[in-house]
């Protein structure tokens, strides 16, 4: 794909893309939008370096591609209910991110992509890893693509956010007791791309509707298992400024949690998405 305003370099055959000659905190050409936007949905997550941006400016630049989500049950700094704080520190007991999964897609509407803009790190460590659910599906045996073709998981907001946050009655998105679930496909097709992604993850994904717990739990677990696979993953080190803006749609990410009892500090922007089908 032919690029104008924006240089495209990939860091891995299959996942990733680091995006140069942008400054993202100012206002976009149609242009470069379509540029970035079509980065985006070829190399599933992109990524920029040396980023100034003020929060109300990381909200801009997310709205560009879609209505900002607001998560159902994580604090929110003052003034700003669409943006969530990433933060660890030496007194953290568990960190955001540590298994593989796809952002909030307990919502019965997950979204569509998330921006995150890292602006404390540690020393080395803290690296975010991303991995293909284009290359997890395509990866399958054709008997197992054929078994879960009309298969569909529940993803469960509560065994999460619960025990990560703390109940918190009026302040959750949903009101009292509003931690979201909802039924998706195991196997979706991107809107745009119209290829064919994994849609299920160890974070949120509970049972296979219409199987029994012991079969459910196998055919998961081997799921997972195989989203693991390293030939579909790329690993980005994080530097102070820099951004990743990734596809929920088609992507998973998990965190790697090497650093404690360092700092590791930035904010998340989401985009609302559509019904998975």
């Amino acid at each position: 794909m032919a690029y104008e305003t924006i240089e495209v370099n990939p860091i891995s055959p299959v996942i990733g893309a680091e995006i140069a000659g942008v400054d993202i905190s100012k206002p976009l050409g149609n242009q470069t939008f379509r540029e970035i936007h079509d980065a985006l949905m070829e190399h599933q997550v992109i990524f920029f370096r040396d980023q100034e941006m003020t929060l109300d400016e990381h909200k801009t630049f997310g709205r560009m591609f879609g209505e900002l989500h607001i998560h159902p049950s994580a604090p929110k700094p003052e003034g700003h209910p669409e943006v969530l704080v990433i933060h660890a520190d030496e007194n953290s007991k568990v960190v955001a991110g540590m298994k593989w999964h796809s952002d909030v897609s307990c919502d019965v509407e997950p979204p569509m992509g998330s921006i995150l803009h890292m602006h404390e790190l540690p020393p080395v460590g803290g690296d975010t890893m991303f991995a293909s659910m284009y290359a997890a599906y395509d990866a399958l045996s054709e008997p197992i693509k054929d078994f879960i073709a009309d298969k569909q998981a529940w993803h469960e907001s509560i065994g999460v956010h619960l025990h990560r946050f703390g109940h918190k009655g009026a302040s959750l998105r949903d009101g009292d007791n509003g931690y979201p679930e909802a039924l998706h496909p195991i196997v979706r097709t991107h809107p745009v791309s119209g290829r064919k992604a994994l849609f299920v993850n160890e974070n949120f994904t509970t049972r296979i509707e219409g199987l029994k717990k012991n079969e459910s739990d196998a055919i998961l677990k081997m799921l997972y298992d195989h989203i693991a696979t390293p030939e579909f993953h790329c690993r980005f080190r994080w530097q102070e400024k820099s951004v990743a803006f990734w596809d929920n749609r088609s992507a998973q990410h998990r965190t790697v949690w090497d650093y404690y009892p360092q700092v590791r500090h930035g904010y998340r922007v989401t985009i609302c998405g559509d019904k998975p089908f």
